[in-house]
């Protein structure tokens, strides 16, 4: 499997990552960039979909609603709440780009019965996380702790530049709930300024996998398993969109005994 995921261009849709194409069963993230007048729609079928609006305008219609135009940030770099939608499965979507923007589409198998909702930038409040050169930032978009999807898992973290991230490392690679949920990952990632890049490493405990990648902006990177850290070197900062879905809506994980004394000591 590829875990790094180039941009296939700077226009249209530069992203199409589907469970197929990922070798997995649960989430798909696709990945667009749009001028001015520029018109994208889809359709959900079976799975649900939470349109984030990275950056930039785009007047949206889901699920036959008109939600108008949505987006406010002309920069994820602001940190300011994102605007957000969730469309169910077997809806339609369109948007229509008012300004130059970025719009991904996080999708996941649809379950229960949930209705087309904005998601943000109302009930979204930067919360910081960690210490020290582990301290980072996040816009928790729909986690559990929100009931508003079936099955996705989507939040936004940024990370100052010298810092780590999805740090200690930890993995949710088992379907072991309460210890434990199986959940596929994607990082959507972006870099402040743009010419800079990100370290990632993707490894078993057993070192069966064992990837580190060099990430610049707009790349995005696959968590099939294991544990996955990530760093921004100095002078530059990060911003990923993480979408998270399995079997179950929940985040459960365990630390790399390794590194695991880290996380007691900031957590005692």
């Amino acid at each position: 499997m590829e875990l790094l995921r180039k941009p296939v261009g700077v226009r249209g849709r530069v992203h199409d990552i589907t469970p197929a194409s990922a070798g997995w069963g649960h989430v798909g993230f696709g990945l667009y960039r749009l001028e001015p007048g520029d018109r994208v729609a889809e359709t959900t079928g079976d799975r649900e979909v939470i349109l984030v609006l990275v950056e930039g305008k785009a007047s949206l219609s889901a699920a036959g609603i008109d939600w108008g135009v949505m987006g406010d940030r002309m920069s994820p770099f602001e940190r300011t709440p994102p605007h957000c939608l969730y469309v169910p499965g077997g809806a339609g979507w369109a948007a229509v780009a008012a300004t130059a923007c970025v719009l991904a589409v996080c999708s996941a198998p649809a379950k229960g019965d949930y209705p087309a909702a904005r998601l943000g930038p109302e009930g979204i409040s930067l919360t910081p996380r960690g210490s020290g050169a582990n301290t980072r930032f996040i816009n928790n978009i729909a986690m559990e702790g929100r009931d508003v999807a079936g099955s996705l898992l989507v939040t936004e973290v940024f990370t100052p530049a010298g810092n780590w991230s999805s740090y200690p490392s930890h993995r949710h690679d088992e379907d072991d709930f309460p210890r434990m949920t199986y959940l596929e990952e994607t990082y959507y990632m972006r870099l402040n300024p743009a010419q800079g890049f990100g370290l990632q490493r993707v490894y078993t405990e057993d070192g069966s996998l064992d990837v580190t990648m060099a990430v610049k902006d707009h790349d995005v990177t696959l968590v099939p398993k294991g544990h996955h850290p990530c760093g921004a070197p100095y002078g530059y900062e990060m911003y990923y969109l993480n979408v998270m879905a399995g079997p179950r809506r929940a985040w459960r994980f365990q630390n790399d005994p390794d590194h695991d004394w880290i996380y007691r000591r900031d957590n005692p």
